[in-house]
């Protein structure tokens, strides 16, 4: 079940996962891969082939691409969305219960994800993720949801709502035609890490052109107090419509976080926490990879109590869940999807650890 694309629905520089590997790699494996690059309006992408071609004293860490997308023109910026929880707007019922007001709105948006290759995406309010919706157990949500794209959408709530409330069947529960709008109104439940998304056939095209964010329900009585807090949404894009993903993100754009662009800093000794998502597309699983370090998993966040102390965990589509963890010593250390092919398209970043 397919819908039609125009023109517009296009990337402006398509390339295949499997030209871009053919191309940066040269079939010569991973020994000597050091930098992807894209020159503006071409889909040319090469990578130094054979570390006997590097000039000394040439860190090689792990595949890029050169330059920054301009963030400002993509409305949004991942490091902002690292630490962007949205509140919405608060006001108190007359029964004494918290409301929490949302305007999101799906529209068309062309987004630069790696220097010279613009992505027409499908967003919440402009950006992919969407907010970072924040709110308390049993806290009212109430969304505002409006159509502006060109094709039918809806939000689905990971959570416990009427089935009215779902997104999923028709318009009476929230899924709407271009220019209409709904109201999605329920009860925060049960606290934990969720998400949402469109649930609009084809789902997998709705979700994998950006139609997603994170849904996070705090307890009652609050997490205990962190130093930081981050989320991190993993998915991917799929720039030739093939169904297959040609790069693999964290919070949409590849190589963000990556030790020679925008590094996460934290300090010696801080608890981070992460709320993690999974939501991409086409692939059955993914993964995360913390360095030199082991975290406590609280899977889906509805538990206080770690399942795990791990290095490493792998997750399905809409899986989540809670990493928290602290670094005993100073300096650079790796994240990334523990999947070769993803980190080395994107799925990568940096903590820089200071005293």
């Amino acid at each position: 079940m397919e819908e039609s694309r125009s023109q517009s629905d296009q990337p402006s520089s398509p390339v295949s996962r499997r030209d871009m590997l053919k191309v940066s790699f040269g079939g010569a494996g991973l020994v000597g891969a050091a930098v992807l690059t894209t020159r503006p309006g071409s889909s040319s992408m090469v990578a130094a082939q054979d570390s006997s071609q590097q000039p000394m004293g040439h860190d090689i860490v792990m595949p890029d691409v050169v330059g920054e997308v301009d963030h400002a023109a993509n409305g949004f910026n991942p490091s902002a969305i690292l630490t962007d929880f949205d509140a919405g707007e608060i006001s108190t019922l007359p029964s004494g219960q918290t409301l929490h007001e949302y305007w999101i709105t799906a529209v068309n948006k062309e987004i630069e994800i790696v220097p010279g290759i613009v992505y027409p995406a499908w967003t919440y309010n402009g950006r992919v993720p969407g907010p970072t919706i924040r709110v308390t157990e049993g806290d009212r949500v109430r969304i505002y949801f409006e159509n502006a794209g060109d094709h039918p959408h809806s939000m689905h709530f990971h959570g416990i709502h009427h089935a009215n409330m779902d997104g999923v069947f028709d318009a009476a529960s929230g899924q709407i035609q271009p220019g209409a709008k709904f109201t999605y109104e329920f009860d925060a439940e049960p606290f934990g890490l969720h998400l949402y998304h469109c649930h609009t056939a084809p789902l997998a095209a709705h979700i994998s052109k950006g139609l997603y964010g994170t849904y996070i329900v705090d307890p009652k009585d609050g997490w205990p107090e962190a130093d930081y807090e981050f989320v991190m949404v993993m998915s991917g894009f799929d720039i030739d419509f093939d169904a297959e993903n040609d790069f693999y993100v964290v919070n949409a754009i590849p190589f963000h976080y990556d030790h020679m662009k925008n590094p996460i800093k934290i300090k010696v000794g801080a608890l981070v926490r992460i709320f993690l998502v999974n939501i991409l597309e086409f692939d059955l699983s993914n993964s995360f990879h913390l360095h030199a370090n082991f975290f406590y998993y609280y899977p889906t966040g509805t538990s206080r109590t770690p399942t795990e102390f791990t290095d490493t965990i792998s997750l399905m589509q809409g899986q989540r869940g809670i990493l928290e963890f602290r670094y005993k010593f100073p300096g650079r250390y790796m994240f990334h999807a523990h999947k070769t092919e993803f980190a080395e398209l994107g799925w990568t970043g940096v903590f820089d650890v200071e005293e």
